[in-house]
């Protein structure tokens, strides 16, 4: 059976790994560009899943079983390939802000324990003993999620698609598509047209981010999917803030403080993000320094020591958000049999990227079957 994927994100990535593992495919994976250069190359890998305010239904499912693949996942990767991805075990500390009602994170923490997870409410002087970097007057404690994690998503991307490639997975970078021919009366897609020629498939998964526009607008059914920008900084202190051997990512007013390479170095490097920028006139998204600026000057609130860090770089990409509709979009393309959707994740595409393969694979091959 002949599986074509487009797109080599962090989703592309994870699909093509996952049907590596079953026997009988032939995978290919197209993308125009080298590997993890779109939105994953900007994220910061933050995986809130536990700590998520997702209770039930598929939302939920997808983050927990991401979480649960992740701790099999990276060993797995790891032991195949030779690299290190850096993932970080030290969980992630939400932190509370003045007038903040706990009453809905004690409420969250009793439901994650019958779900068989663990949410840890401390008060202010907890905090302080035990990350003392965090240093601000208006921060009345945290919710601490130790079993949430942080890792590279370009380390992780990278090492999917040279354990993919392992399994015997074709990669092929700097090809475009540039053309699908709708069946006229099946409901099966056969052939696209790429710059390598024309390219037949019994399966065609579409995990293009923003590039999904077009290619389903090539089928006659447009997957809207618009870009927001996320902006981020990598921050050189010289030194661990706090605690050297505790080390979690930590997380106040949507500003994310995340240590460099944890769990291979020790920390000295953070990363701060991200902005949330939406386009202003139709896709053009002019980075705003000032929103950058803004969010330093946040990090800097939580965590004062960050005033002497020095900006090693900073960096944006753009997030694939549905219109109209929930994100990610994960299932058949309307009109099509065999034409897949993993795509419009958002800001969740590192975290959801395990059960969206999971999820793909079901649909190509049912393992109740």
């Amino acid at each position: 059976m002949n599986v074509v994927i487009i797109g080599c994100g962090v989703v592309g990535a994870a699909i093509a790994y996952q049907l590596s593992l079953v026997k009988g495919l032939n995978i290919t994976v197209f993308d125009q560009q080298p590997p993890a250069k779109a939105s994953t190359g900007a994220a910061l890998g933050v995986l809130m899943g536990v700590i998520s305010h997702k209770i039930k239904g598929k939302a939920w499912q997808m983050r927990q079983t991401s979480i649960q693949r992740y701790e099999t996942l990276i060993p797995e990767l790891e032991a195949l390939t030779g690299r290190q991805i850096p993932f970080n075990r030290q969980g992630i500390l939400s932190l509370s802000l003045e007038d903040e009602d706990l009453a809905p994170w004690e409420k969250l923490g009793e439901i994650r324990q019958s779900q068989g997870w663990q949410l840890e409410i401390w008060d202010a002087a907890k905090l302080k003993n035990i990350c003392p970097q965090v240093n601000n007057a208006k921060i009345t404690g945290a919710v601490y999620s130790p079993q949430d994690r942080q890792l590279d998503p370009t380390a992780l991307t990278l090492a999917l698609v040279e354990a993919a490639q392992h399994n015997g997975v074709t990669f092929k970078f700097g090809v475009t598509v540039l053309d699908a021919q709708t069946p006229e009366i099946s409901p099966q897609l056969q052939t696209i047209e790429t710059t390598e020629g024309k390219i037949t498939a019994d399966w065609f998964i579409v995990a293009a981010g923003l590039g999904s526009t077009p290619l389903t607008a090539k089928l006659n059914h447009k997957i809207d999917i618009r870009p927001v920008l996320g902006q981020a900084l990598h921050l050189s202190l010289g030194h661990p803030l706090g605690n050297p051997d505790f080390q979690p990512a930590i997380t106040g007013n949507d500003v994310h403080i995340v240590p460099c390479s944890a769990g291979i170095l020790p920390a000295t490097d953070y990363w701060v993000g991200a902005t949330v920028e939406f386009p202003i006139n139709g896709d053009e998204i002019p980075p705003d320094q000032e929103l950058l600026e803004s969010l330093r000057k946040q990090a800097i609130a939580f965590c004062p020591e960050l005033a002497t860090a020095t900006i090693i770089r900073t960096w944006s990409g753009l997030r694939p958000r549905p219109e109209g509709r929930p994100a990610p979009v994960i299932g058949k393309l309307p009109g099509f049999s065999n034409v897949l959707l993993a795509t419009g994740h958002y800001r969740n595409g590192v975290l959801l990227a395990p059960a969206t393969a999971y999820a793909i694979l079901e649909m190509i091959i049912p393992q109740d079957s």
